[in-house]
């Protein structure tokens, strides 16, 4: 964010070169070795389960929650057997809840446990639980704000690792992604930072992005390591 002050102004860093930016995408990609998907232990196809696994951890992203606590819960659902609509919808409340607490979601995990109940009662009403059938609704992105806990940054953040499956989606690079890559001195623009990767790295590419916007220290470390390359 650029900040005024009386006669003066925050530069912004300089975007950066097209070999550059191929340095600095390299290094991030080094270190952003998987998604936050994978990280939750996700194996993301376009089928209905890993779907659904996808739409539940964008729902505990979006939260004011650290990642990493997001996805130690997702992970703890999983385990809990929590896979599909189907069980997340049969498990009782205190059952979501008890799966939550221990992966560490103890702050919203009460209100989260109602989400995602009422969530998958939705997904199954409307869609059979399976969700390749919203991305056959006239505006996906629409339909998906209807799904408990998914407001705009659920949506980015489920799209943003869905394009990989859903590639009429791509290049999807959010606005917390275009905070990183303006970071980076990267183009702040989706379809010239898509330029830089095959299709099946955008959803790499994009957390990478969001990571580097939200910690500082290690965008400044890709950078280094670009620098140096």
């Amino acid at each position: 964010m650029t900040t005024k002050t009386k006669g003066t102004q925050t530069p912004r860093k300089k975007k950066a070169s097209d070999t550059t930016g191929k340095a600095v995408v390299r290094a991030l990609l080094e270190r952003q070795e998987r998604t936050y998907t994978a990280q939750a232990g996700i194996q993301l196809r376009n089928t209905p389960a890993p779907l659904y696994q996808t739409l539940v951890l964008a729902i505990l992203l979006s939260a004011r929650i650290r990642g990493d606590i997001a996805v130690a819960a997702a992970r703890e659902l999983f385990a809990a057997g929590l896979r599909d609509p189907r069980s997340m919808a049969d498990a009782s409340w205190q059952q979501r809840v008890d799966a939550l607490g221990k992966g560490g979601y103890r702050r919203y995990d009460e209100r989260t446990s109602t989400m995602l109940g009422n969530g998958a009662e939705l997904l199954l009403e409307r869609y059979g639980g399976d969700l390749r059938s919203l991305r056959e609704e006239p505006d996906p992105p629409k339909a998906l704000s209807d799904i408990p806990g998914i407001g705009p940054t659920g949506t980015d953040i489920f799209l943003r690792d869905v394009q990989g499956v859903w590639p009429e989606f791509a290049p999807y690079i959010d606005r917390k992604a275009l905070d990183g890559a303006r970071r980076l001195g990267l183009p702040d623009s989706p379809e010239k930072l898509g330029g830089f990767v095959a299709g099946r790295e955008l959803p790499r590419l994009a957390d990478g992005l969001v990571h580097a916007a939200l910690d500082k220290p290690f965008a400044d470390e890709v950078l280094a390591a670009a620098e140096a390359a």
